[in-house]
């Protein structure tokens, strides 16, 4: 494991290396799989999670509170649409499941009826009513993960797409009028001619 020392003035001395690593490093380290320890100097307190956490915020525009660490260095390795791949992953084999299950169903009663146990009329009943449940549960299964992954963003604070494009527009805009400032400043220097 590589022990990172975090100083008071939060540069970060990487032990094994014996020497300063920049956040931008140890976030290629933890993308790499290797396993990372960041230790407070002072205090002597792992704080691997929050220093990840900054980290996955920096790289997602976000911010991640109460989150296991493990978790953390896991969105952060496969980027922050990982909650939702898996949530996808999981709902898509609850209903390929559910799906297995229906035709399981529909083959289960056409030997019924074909065993003369239940009747045509009675089939359509009972097909109709699995249906039913199944269609509740899967929505229920859809409810229960969607969530959950709300309740694990939530706690990550993850910011939405729409939030970062906004902040983007934003910066967009301040350092077009930064670069405004300058020339301008620049164009009122002694000297300088100002151009028309």
């Amino acid at each position: 494991m590589r022990l990172i020392k975090r100083y008071a003035n939060r540069k970060l001395y990487d032990t094994k290396a014996k020497r300063y690593i920049a956040q931008r490093r140890v976030a290629e380290l933890i993308k790499k799989g290797e396993a990372v320890k960041i230790i407070d100097y002072t205090t002597g307190d792992d704080i691997t999670a929050s220093v990840v956490s900054r980290l996955l915020g920096e790289e997602n525009d976000s911010t991640a509170n109460g989150v296991p660490t493990g978790v953390l260095v896991q969105l952060l390795r496969k980027g922050g649409d990982t909650l939702t791949d898996y949530a996808k992953k999981y709902t898509s084999l609850w209903q390929s499941a559910m799906t297995m299950a229906e035709d399981e169903v529909d083959r289960l009663v056409n030997r019924l009826v074909k065993n003369r146990e239940i009747s045509l009329a009675e089939a359509g009943k009972l097909k109709k009513d699995l249906s039913n449940y199944g269609d509740h549960l899967k929505m229920w299964i859809g409810e229960k993960v969607d969530h959950r992954v709300n309740e694990i963003l939530d706690r990550t604070n993850l910011a939405t797409k729409d939030q970062v494009k906004h902040l983007t527009d934003q910066l967009e805009t301040l350092n077009r009028k930064i670069a405004g400032m300058e020339k301008v400043i620049f164009n009122k220097k002694p000297g300088k001619r100002r151009d028309a």
